[in-house]
Order: C-alpha cells, then structure tokens, then sequence
C-alpha cells in the first residue's frame, strides 16, 4: 500500500470519527460548564449553576413559590442575603429573547436601575441558543426576609426561549460586594437550554 493511500485511509478514518462524535454530543447543543464547587439546578426547559460554595443552596420544591422552577437561596442569620432562580412560561405571547427579555425587565421592579443590557450566547439545542442579559442594581425593602431596607444589591437576569418555545427568566440577586463579576458572568456562562 503506498503512502498516499495511507494517509487517504487516516484521513477517512479521522473524518468518520469526528462526525461518529459529533452525532454523539448533539451537533451544537453542548452543555455548559458548571464552575468547580458550583452546585446545579435544573429543569425542563434549561439548568443553570450556583455557587455552592459561596453558601447557596437548593432550595426544595415545597418551599419555593409558585412561580419559580427551581431556586438556590443564601441564608445568613435568617435573611435571604442571595437567590438564584428560574421561572418558565412567565409570559404570554413571548417568541424570541427580546421579547422574554422585554416581560422578565418588567419584572425587575420599580427603583431598580439597569446597567447594562447585551445579548447573549448559550449552551445548549441550537434553536434557543439566542438570550438577553439584564445587569440591574436596586436596594433591598427588608421585606420577607431580606437585608435590611436600603441595602444594595445587585443582579443578573438572562432571558430567552427554549426549544419547545417556552419563555424563561434565569436570575441572580445578591448583597452587592458579595459576588464578583466573574462569578456574574460564570453564573450566565452555566447556563445550558432545552
């Protein structure tokens, strides 16, 4: 066999097993990494991480409202001083990220102010890849548990639509100070769609 038609055979050979795997892994809809000593919630329409290790923890389905699919929260002396959570289907007559994006800011609350809004690439099935980032500070009411009013806090929404086109709102609120921005931008970079 001469040693061009080895290397055809190689070729061949690396060619079929890239695409063996990636059939394997799903063309595109890969899933996001999960910092080390990050916890993970997850749900039908996408999972999201947490930071574990900074005193979150999964909160369980009977304690949870409603509205949330699932929840992480950070208890210190009996305030919930950080959560992240995720509801789905919150909105009606929601298509595209803009617009999950559009009804997930409204629910930001009054006196909140918007920092910086930048669409977003996620991990996950290809159709729902497209999301919208919300960076947003307000200042705790001292109601239901949390700091102190006045305290500041700071947060993150990320919005889009999954594959079956459910609408979804992932969200990180937080004593500001007490998450970085790398700790920000790794709780979005966690975040794999359905």
């Amino acid at each position: 066999m001469t040693t061009t038609m080895k290397m055809s055979r190689a070729i061949g050979a690396a060619a079929a097993a890239a695409i063996g795997l990636a059939l394997l892994t799903g063309c595109g809809d890969d899933a996001a990494a999960v910092p080390e000593g990050w916890g993970k919630l997850d749900t039908k329409s996408l999972s999201v991480g947490y930071p574990e290790n900074k005193g979150y923890k999964e909160q369980p389905a009977s304690d949870r409202a409603k509205a949330n699919a699932a929840v992480a929260l950070k208890e210190e002396g009996g305030l919930r001083t950080g959560m992240v959570s995720v509801q789905l289907d919150f909105a009606t007559g929601v298509d595209d990220a803009g617009e999950a994006a559009a009804a997930a800011g409204a629910g930001i609350g009054l006196g909140a102010t918007r920092k910086e809004t930048s669409d977003v690439r996620l991990a996950g099935a290809e159709s729902a890849r497209e999301a919208r980032r919300i960076d947003y500070e307000f200042t705790s009411s001292g109601k239901e548990q949390t700091p102190a009013p006045g305290t500041e806090m700071t947060g993150v929404v990320v919005a889009g639509v999954d594959s079956k086109d459910v609408p979804f709102a992932v969200r990180i609120n937080a004593v500001k100070g007490s998450l970085s921005r790398q700790d920000l931008d790794a709780f979005v970079e966690s975040i794999t769609v359905k």
